[in-house]
């Protein structure tokens, strides 16, 4: 019955304007956003996204995602060479800040940032209807299984309506307004941009049906080099008259009108020629369409991604029958009655990532820092691509919730990034093979060091940490084809430029200068350091970067193992390997060590928790795998949330995924709790530090994986590292009610089909297909529960209670394997 439930539920056909929302897929308010950019709502084809106001007199905020604040720079700093080995030498010598001093000098880059995000435009429409007051009836929406959202009102006993649609099949933003009284619809129409247009134009169609065009185009700033756009919206009314005064297209008396919009630029057509071919193709397909085709084909293709994976915890009940504001204020004081709400921004986390990262061509580009959406030449942290957490954050939920596809723009900006990265590891650090990031990069894939501060500049492990997420992609998908073209490229780059850059100290090979990012220590009066008490973050042998390290190395060898290559570097890294520093715990503490010392940290509550990467997203601090590193692990993740960690929002659903790894069910219900508490604005945007603070959608990403981690885990092997171990309700809270989920993945290409469970967690069955062969072995819960596994060639295979795991299973691909608990 819960399955039954779940795909009637999730895939009911889209409710028409404010009629029986569903409070698990509709997020919807009863007035507008007030022009609110935290309460507009987002959608998205990928490349071109819409923010949706619902405002009477309607605001649009659209944005392209390679429309950024101009051309690449060369930043490298020119002392950088000559100054590398000597800041190394300080650092062995305990001259901490010495070295801090004469990186800066000489590693940061100049400028010291790379180029930002910018709006593209903002399409307006005024409909002569004045203020909200003067309207009844209003609702908008946005509904998160489908992708569209919509606005609806009464204004003089007539119905007004809107749809917005972002078509990843035609490429387009298409907009249908229409009124339930013919000839009452008027529209003013218009686009708007603060800078640097170059031209602007209205211009009407021979008739009705070809269309009228609004045009803006614009660009980045500069004399030379700049990002050049064009963009327009064409103009399909039905019924009315038409006039322009050349810039706005205004009609009156209209049934409906419909608008298409698309905008192409100069970092994906070199010749404006080209551009605006592409431009015009696309917006004459899409007249030739019609939107009810537009539509239609928008929200299949958006429904077959979305509706991969349905999640049920349970019924809000009249909680869940409010607006989104309303919602959220009465979860702060009562979050045990709208459970909905916890699966709404699960939902709206699954389409965010659908809406702001499609496979767009051979350019395109991830979800940023705001994903898809940004309103602001000089947005917060210039909303670019930060690779010491959160572009990764992006990209959890991805493979695990079977988006795996939305993460191919990751890969193309890799490619562009390892080139530059090439150029920068020869010119900073002296290397001739092999590339490096530091911890933020742009459209460009500039890799030249990012700010200027010892604890966050030098870090030279970004392109080590992309590697590793490249060969989780290949351990779900199983694609040897994606293996060896853009798994083993990035592998080999980063393993060249370590075994250039790391240095035999202690007996351990070992990195420097690096730091743990954007965290500072307090240099002791201990261990023969100079200038004790000063703040520094620069140093050697920094515990992420072990890790990285050991992991780069490991899926070097494991690569090579499987596309049975002979190259240097599979035999280097077998070498490599075993002297890598292993994890230092503190004899203080019990804590994992963050830097080669037990240095006094300058935040005991900081954001990042840099040296639990192993614990999640990497695994070997995990339970299963050691431990007494998990232990060690847990001491330091509960010190750090004591002292006030978890403060912005994607350190909060990072927490989440620790904890779930440590198998922590309460503690992983409590965060997911505290974070809806806290941070989401009323749109459901993740907040640096709660509603009106800067957005950040990588806490909504961070949110989505966290609690499927709760539910599904499977970054163990057993049996000699052949046989790869999916873990169901690992992690599920004794406050959790009775629920289910459908469609989650596994390592190895396993589809958990469906899961259940009882009150508290307690595992009730499963259906897991083998999409790609191989050994699989399950386990449940804490492994006391028994369990049996059927539907394999062996019969009936027993597991948990005192075996804890089943034995490993024989699959070939496309069988199905059923899970029941036992008595």
């Amino acid at each position: 019955m819960l399955l039954t439930a779940l795909v009637l539920t999730g895939l009911a056909p889209a409710v028409v304007y404010g009629q029986n929302w569903d409070a698990s897929r509709h997020a919807w308010y009863s007035s507008d956003s007030n022009n609110d950019w935290h309460n507009a709502v987002p959608i998205g084809n990928g490349r071109l996204g819409a923010l949706v106001f619902g405002s009477i007199t309607e605001k649009l905020t659209l944005n392209e995602n390679s429309v950024w604040s101009g051309p690449w720079q060369d930043r490298v700093n020119p002392g950088a060479k000559n100054a590398v080995s000597g800041i190394w030498n300080n650092l062995v010598a305990g001259k901490i800040t010495d070295a801090g001093n004469s990186a800066m000098s000489n590693l940061a880059g100049n400028p010291t940032s790379p180029r930002a995000y910018n709006p593209l435009v903002d399409l307006n429409i005024d409909f002569g209807h004045g203020a909200l007051n003067s309207v009844s009836n209003y609702s908008r929406w946005l509904d998160t299984l489908d992708g569209t959202s919509g606005v609806s009102y009464v204004k003089n006993g007539v119905t007004y309506k809107r749809e917005y649609v972002a078509s990843y099949p035609h490429g387009v933003l298409a907009f249908r307004l229409s009124a339930s009284d013919k000839g009452k619809l008027n529209a003013d129409i218009s686009l708007w941009r603060e800078k640097w247009i170059q031209s602007q134009t209205a211009t009407l169609g021979s008739t009705n049906a070809a269309g009228h065009s609004v045009v803006l185009n614009a660009n980045s700033g500069q004399s030379s080099n700049a990002i050049n756009f064009w963009s327009g919206a064409r103009i399909i009314n039905s019924g009315g008259t038409v006039k322009s005064n050349g810039k706005n297209v205004s009609i009156s008396g209209a049934d409906t009108i419909d608008i298409f919009f698309n905008a192409e630029t100069s970092y994906r057509y070199g010749d404006a020629n080209q551009a605006q071919a592409e431009l015009n193709r696309k917006l004459n397909a899409a007249v030739s369409a019609g939107f009810p085709a537009i539509r239609d084909a928008a929200v299949g293709d958006f429904t077959a991604l979305a509706g991969r994976v349905m999640l049920n915890l349970g019924s809000s009940g009249n909680a869940g029958n409010q607006p989104v504001p309303t919602r959220l204020k009465n979860f702060r004081n009562s979050p045990a009655s709208d459970p909905q709400l916890i699966t709404l921004m699960y939902n709206f986390g699954r389409h965010s990532l659908i809406a702001s990262s499609r496979d767009t061509g051979p350019r395109s580009l991830p979800a940023n820092l705001q994903g898809l959406w940004n309103k602001d030449y000089s947005p917060a942290w210039q909303s670019k691509y930060t690779i010491n957490i959160n572009l990764e954050m992006n990209y959890w939920p991805s493979s695990i919730t079977d988006l795996a596809e939305t993460q191919k723009p990751v890969f193309d900006l890799l490619n562009v990034a390892i080139p530059r990265g090439q150029d920068v590891a020869k010119r900073m650090y002296g290397c001739n093979e092999g590339f490096v990031l530091h911890h933020n990069i742009d459209l460009w894939g500039d890799a030249a060091p990012v700010d200027k501060g010892t604890p966050y500049t030098v870090w030279p492990m970004g392109g080590a940490w992309l590697s590793h997420d490249a060969m989780e992609h290949y351990r779900f998908t199983q694609n040897t084809t994606f293996l060896r073209s853009t798994v083993w490229p990035a592998l080999q780059q980063t393993s060249q430029f370590l075994f250039c850059y790391l240095k035999l100290w202690n007996n351990y090979y070992t990195l420097g200068p690096s730091l743990s990012p954007e965290h500072a220590f307090i240099v002791p009066n201990s261990g023969g350091l100079s200038q004790s008490g000063k703040q520094e973050g620069l140093d050697l042998s920094i515990e992420m970067d072990n890790q990285l390290i050991r992991n780069v190395m490991s899926d070097v060898i494991k690569t090579c193992s499987l596309l049975s290559l002979s190259a240097a570097e599979c035999s280097k890294a077998q070498t490599y390997l075993p002297k890598i520093r292993p994890p230092g715990i503190s004899p203080s503490t019990g804590r994992i060590m963050e830097w080669r010392s037990d240095y006094p940290e300058s935040e005991k509550g900081h954001r990042h928790f840099s040296p639990l990467f192993s614990l999640f997203p990497g695994n070997r601090f995990t339970p299963l795998v050691n431990n007494t590193l998990a232990i060690a692990s847990k001491k330091l993740l509960d010190f750090r949330l004591q002292s006030g960690s978890g403060s912005t929002g994607w350190s909060r659903t990072w927490a989440i995924n620790l904890y779930a790894r440590l198998f922590e069910g309460d503690s992983v219900w409590s965060h997911i709790q505290q974070f809806i508490q806290k941070f989401p604005s009323d749109n459901l945007w993740n907040s640096d530090s709660g509603p009106g603070s800067s957005f950040q959608i990588d806490g909504n990403f961070g949110f989505v994986a966290g609690l499927t981690e709760s539910l599904v885990q499977s970054h163990v092997t057993i049996e000699d590292s052949k046989t790869r171990l999916v873990h169901l309700v690992p992690a599920v809270g004794k406050n959790v009610k009775k629920g289910g989920v459908t469609g989650l993945v596994a390592r190895g290409n396993f589809v958990v089909q469906s899961l259940s469970w009882d009150d508290g967690g307690r595992f009730v069955d499963a259906k897991i297909l083998s999409r790609s062969g191989g050994l699989f072995a399950v386990r449940v819960g804490d492994g006391k529960g028994r369990f049996e596994v059927s539907g394999g060639s062996g019969g009936i295979v027993a597991g948990g209670g005192n075996g804890a795991n089943s034995k490993g299973i024989e699959t070939t691909a496309g069988q199905v394997f059923t899970v029941k608990a036992v008595a």
